[in-house]
Order: C-alpha cells, then structure tokens, then sequence
C-alpha cells in the first residue's frame, strides 16, 4: 500500500480501510484500520481483525509500527520495545477516552 493511499482516509461513517497483512506463513488476514497515530515521528496503526466469527466478546485489537521504503510502501510491524508500547498504547487511550468525552 502506498503512503499516500495510506493517508486518504476520506470515509464515510459506514465506510472503513482494509488493510490485508500476511503472516509468516504467508497466509493473509483482513483487519479493518481503526487509527494511524503519528508518535514522536513514528507512524502507527490501530487495527482490528475483520476474519473473526462476531460475537459479543470485546474484538481484540492490535498496534503495529508502520515503516516506508525508498518507495514509500508500507510495511507494519510489531512493537517489540515495551516503552515504545507503553507510550503508543498510552496515546490511544487518550484518543479513545477524548472521543467518549465528545460523545
């Protein structure tokens, strides 16, 4: 996916971005993209699986590091460093808990 399709995120409320990841298996996943957050000049994403069954269990969702190349395609990875965690997790909650706010 290229950045600048990444960023274009225009949608209609009912509307959401896929974004298709592959595992190291080479099998793929859909996940609807929640959030990008940009952290102390990192790009970061919030997404959640959209091949899971619904039910009314919580969806657990995943935050992954976004990296460009030369070409400015992306490539998402997990954050393996705790406080980098820490500090993103910690900036989504603060997303979150300003938007119940306005509700």
């Amino acid at each position: 996916m290229e950045r600048d399709d990444f960023n274009d995120l225009d949608l209609e409320e009912d509307e959401f971005e896929v974004l298709v990841l592959v595992d190291d298996d080479g099998q793929e996943h859909s996940f609807e993209l929640i959030a990008e957050l940009d952290i102390d000049g990192k790009t970061y994403v919030i997404v959640a699986p959209l091949d899971e069954e619904e039910n009314d269990e919580e969806v657990e969702i995943s935050i992954l590091k976004a990296t460009f190349d030369e070409e400015g395609n992306m490539f998402l990875a997990d954050i393996d460093d705790d406080e980098e965690w820490e500090k993103v997790a910690d900036a989504w909650q603060d997303l979150v808990e300003g938007e119940c706010e306005e509700d």
